[in-house]
């Protein structure tokens, strides 16, 4: 049962490594004897995503003496951004329901439903998180010398999601001109950054509220 499991997981992998699209569209049109479950995927390579970047990294300190570098307003903050930045493989699988509402809702006239989109998302996510595991990581390592360097590299990463998200639609749905595909992924990525910058001002309103109301009592 355990060689099962683990061959399926290898196969998964490198089946997603090779294209994700693909590989998405294979197990949503049912071939899914060697495929490992999308989520239980997604949550085991953002835990391993998150160990190195905890243990061998080291993510959180060097963005903590980065951003104190930087005179960040406060200690909560500063923690606040190092967290989000160290663990955002497991915020990224938390958000899967939240992304695959907005890949939906834009590629809705496509003809899939909102558990398959889940699907769809649960195998972006794993294959970003292959991505911090063997390119972005290893560099990072390396650059724990320069934590202004390291700071930018941390950042640049996130304009990865685009390009992944161009390559793995016009995979899946390869029967579609990539003018289109480029059009919706652009879409659905302002969609998600508007609605997430809204969220995160809504919380540093509250923060801010309760940080005063602490220091009046």
């Amino acid at each position: 049962m355990l060689l099962h499991t683990n061959k399926g997981f290898l196969y998964s992998v490198k089946s997603i490594l090779r294209n994700p699209g693909k590989t998405a569209r294979e197990f949503i049109d049912g071939k899914r004897v060697s495929h490992y479950k999308p989520m239980l995927l997604a949550f085991l390579l953002s835990g391993i995503s998150a160990f190195i970047s905890f243990k061998v990294v080291g993510l959180t300190e060097v963005l903590q003496d980065l951003y104190a570098q930087q005179h960040v307003n406060s200690a909560l903050m500063n923690d606040y951004m190092a967290f989000v930045r160290s663990y955002n493989s497991f915020i990224m699988l938390a958000l899967i329901p939240f992304f695959a509402f907005f890949t939906r809702l834009v590629f809705r006239k496509w003809g899939h439903n909102y558990y398959e989109h889940v699907v769809m998302n649960a195998y972006i996510i794993s294959f970003y998180n292959l991505v911090t595991i063997f390119l972005v990581y290893p560099v990072l390592y390396l650059l724990k010398g320069n934590i202004k360097v390291f700071g930018l590299v941390t950042e640049l990463v996130l304009f990865l999601i685009v390009p992944i998200l161009i390559w793995f639609f016009k995979a899946f749905y390869a029967d579609k001109p990539l003018k289109s595909i480029i059009g919706k992924v652009i879409l659905t990525f302002l969609l998600v950054l508007l609605v997430l910058v809204i969220l995160v001002f809504i919380a540093i309103v509250v923060l801010a509220v309760f940080m005063k109301h602490k220091h009046t009592h």
